[in-house]
């Protein structure tokens, strides 16, 4: 996907084709100018051209948050790529999972709260599991999740499918996306890439901008329905909650409860209202 380049900023609207006619300008780009050397989308040059397509932007939007859901979907794999090749989506946008990555959960404070990034919750109880991190994450951070264990080894191989929490870091970079294009592309992911080849239908029940904690933020709730051999669970609610957390970063709440375990809705709701933004 590609971004526009106004000469001073990136704009919100993406396309996959690079050569589209520009936006109009009226109401101004969004996003931070420019950026720090080094960083993907960084390009300070005057061009006389005026608009110029900005490829960078939105990979680096897609790279940061993408394996935040993974584990969010429910499958957990047993050492072999879970998500084998195929679905809907026309493009390869995910990144492939490093299983070589340590998941360690970021540092817990002592205070009956679960910190991922700058984002916090109670710690659930019972049938909820203790705190772990997440493996999955490659352009993310301090990502801190719960789950519990919902169909084990669905499909003989040793494949798990659980409901999860989550909270991490998003390294934002440059800014280049808002809490309202990363919902959206979190859930264009979740759709085309996480499910195989099943056909997933995806059924949005709330997409609106809200706050947590006084931080701008967007949120979106989806039931995701599809048939996935051997497994039981036909369908799941998604909650991305996707908060701006500070000058260059943005933190991500992520909920996946399958439709077989309606009972922890209500925890997946308690967190969201309970959220707070670590100081």
């Amino acid at each position: 996907m590609y971004r526009f380049w106004t000469g001073t900023a990136w704009t919100a609207t993406i396309t996959a084709n690079p050569a589209a006619t520009p936006p109009p300008t009226s109401g101004g780009p969004v996003g931070r100018p420019g950026g720090q050397p080094g960083q993907p989308g960084g390009d300070r040059r005057r061009l006389s051209l005026g608009w110029v397509a900005g490829g960078l932007a939105a990979l680096v939007a897609l790279g940061l948050i993408v394996w935040l859901v993974t584990q969010g979907i429910g499958r957990l794999s047993n050492g072999e790529d879970p998500f084998p090749t195929g679905g809907q989506a026309s493009q390869n946008v995910c990144p492939k999972v490093d299983s070589t990555q340590e998941t360690t959960p970021p540092a817990q404070r002592n205070d009956g709260r679960v910190h991922g990034g700058k984002l916090s919750y109670p710690m659930l109880g019972d049938p909820w599991g203790s705190v772990q991190g997440d493996n999955r994450v490659p352009f993310g951070r301090d990502v801190a999740e719960q789950i519990v264990m919902v169909e084990p080894n669905y499909d003989g191989l040793g494949a798990n499918w659980v409901a999860s929490v989550l909270v991490g870091e998003l390294v934002a970079g440059d800014g280049f996306f808002s809490p309202q294009e990363g919902s959206q592309i979190v859930m264009k992911c979740v759709v085309g890439e996480f499910y195989g080849d099943a056909v997933v239908q995806r059924d949005d029940k709330v997409s609106k901008a809200t706050t947590v904690d006084g931080h701008d933020a967007w949120l979106v709730e989806s039931h995701l329905s599809f048939d996935i051999a051997g497994l039981q669970t036909k369908g799941e609610l998604a909650i991305v909650v996707i908060v701006d957390t500070g000058a260059d970063s943005a933190s991500l709440y992520y909920a996946s409860i399958p439709d077989t375990v309606p009972e922890l809705v209500d925890d997946a709701r308690s967190v969201l209202k309970q959220l707070t933004v670590d100081s």
